[in-house]
């Protein structure tokens, strides 16, 4: 081997050797957020991970309540193929009771509600939660009104964002239901 060769194969090792292994930073996701629940519990987004998770702003006393029902039905009917409805009671719109007692008494008595609820929280504007706010810097979207709806991926990420007239069990929402469902979970 010449001394040419030679130093050209040293300088190459130590280029690689010397070279750190640059990672790419993770990308933020849905399962980073964590919130208490209508029962003073904690809820960890992180549970969900591998499922799809359709997150809904919701108040009690709005003319689109009556969606808690559609919702429950969703739920209950694609639970198994891997769908996790989860509400978030707010007073962004002052249609919402005053305490999570109230909204969870509300929810059972006239829904029968089995899905995931958080404690009443801010989904819009500076007081908005951390996961409004990272939907907010992800889609330039925040809630207009109660029953904004967020389809997450089972990735983690942003699927699609609904309106208070998409109906739970509308051909919109069912149809990127659908096609959420049928996405295959990320890999470690």
């Amino acid at each position: 081997m010449t001394d040419i060769t030679r130093r050209s194969a040293l300088i190459a090792t130590a280029g690689l050797i010397a070279a750190p292994a640059l990672a790419a930073p993770r990308k933020p996701s849905a399962f980073d957020f964590s919130f208490k629940s209508l029962e003073d519990d904690k809820m960890d987004f992180a549970q969900f991970k591998g499922r799809v998770v359709l997150v809904v702003n919701t108040a009690s006393f709005c003319g689109y309540t009556y969606q808690y029902e559609g919702l429950e039905k969703l739920h209950a009917a694609l639970t198994p193929a891997g769908l996790t409805v989860v509400g978030m009671p707010s007073t962004d719109f002052n249609q919402e009771s005053a305490s999570n007692t109230a909204v969870k008494e509300f929810c059972d008595a006239t829904f029968g509600v089995t899905f995931p609820m958080t404690e009443i929280t801010h989904v819009r504007g500076a007081q908005a939660n951390a996961f409004y706010k990272w939907v907010k810097a992800e889609k330039d979207w925040e809630p207009s009104w109660n029953f904004n709806k967020v389809l997450i991926g089972r990735d983690g990420q942003i699927v699609q964002l609904f309106g208070s007239d998409s109906e739970p069990q509308g051909s919109a929402m069912t149809g990127w239901l659908d096609r959420a469902l049928k996405a295959q979970a990320p890999t470690a």
